[in-house]
């Protein structure tokens, strides 16, 4: 699990003008894979709820009001909620794990949604990406965090090789440092061959409100939903102390996404 140092848990406000909550080198090794102590949740079994014609539960998503991006049934009685890090390798590997069977065999029954809540802990990068799986329809957000997650290892690779000119974007103007900072290592072209094109990409990434809006989200996660590490999840507003798709799926059924 990666930890929330002090010094990430900066203000929103630090965070969202200055960009410079954590130093350009990312501390990876804090990210790790414990996977003790699941929670005790138990229901009975809860019947499928059929999504509504023409569509499926897992394309049909919305934007919270805790800046997360909500997929499948708003109504649906088992709620997960996953506190994640788009530059955090633990979480890639659930999404390589989870993606596919919790969408096809979980949301799109309408028995479970599915809530991502991105967690700048690494500053500018985190942040930036946050802003680029926010900046299509909310349907996009999910599957385009999933892509970053699977191409993980290269874009943080330029984001390494990148120190210097990273420092200089963000010196920058507020409504231009996200611009050249998504810029200098690629990220505008990932986007663009996903969906996302470069003009939506500079707009949103020079959004300064919506910065902030997103920084102060963040920040919230760790100083009013106690979050110290990515990624966390919680089932029905109970934290399980688990990481990994299997263990993350056995909650889901002991709660009820199970048949008869």
């Amino acid at each position: 699990m990666m930890i929330v140092t002090k010094t990430a848990r900066t203000t929103s406000r630090t965070l969202a003008l200055t960009a410079l909550a954590l130093p350009i080198a990312l501390g990876l090794a804090a990210c790790g894979s414990s996977d003790e102590g699941e929670a005790a949740l138990s229901g009975e079994p809860v019947a499928a709820v059929p999504a509504p014609d023409g569509q499926a539960w897992s394309e049909t998503a919305t934007i919270t009001d805790r800046s997360g991006f909500l997929v499948g049934n708003p109504e649906a009685p088992i709620k997960l909620i996953e506190y994640g890090s788009l530059t955090c390798p633990t979480c890639a590997a659930f999404s390589q794990a989870a993606a596919e069977p919790l969408m096809n065999d979980y949301v799109d029954s309408g028995r479970v949604s599915f809530e991502l809540r991105s967690f700048a802990i690494h500053g500018p990068i985190d942040l930036a990406l946050t802003l680029l799986i926010d900046c299509g329809q909310p349907s996009q957000a999910v599957p385009l965090a999933d892509q970053v997650w699977a191409n993980l290892p290269t874009i943080l690779d330029q984001y390494q090789a990148a120190g210097p000119q990273l420092e200089q974007a963000l010196a920058l103007p507020e409504d231009q440092r996200f611009v050249a900072f998504a810029e200098t290592i690629g990220l505008l072209d990932f986007f663009a061959s996903r969906g996302i094109s470069r003009d939506q990409a500079r707009t949103c990434l020079a959004d300064t409100d919506r910065i902030t809006e997103l920084a102060e989200a963040s920040e919230s996660y760790g100083s009013q939903d106690d979050i110290s590490g990515t990624p966390t999840f919680m089932l029905n507003g109970q934290i399980l102390d688990v990481n990994s798709w299997s263990k993350v799926e056995a909650a889901l059924q002991r709660a009820g996404a199970r048949d008869e």
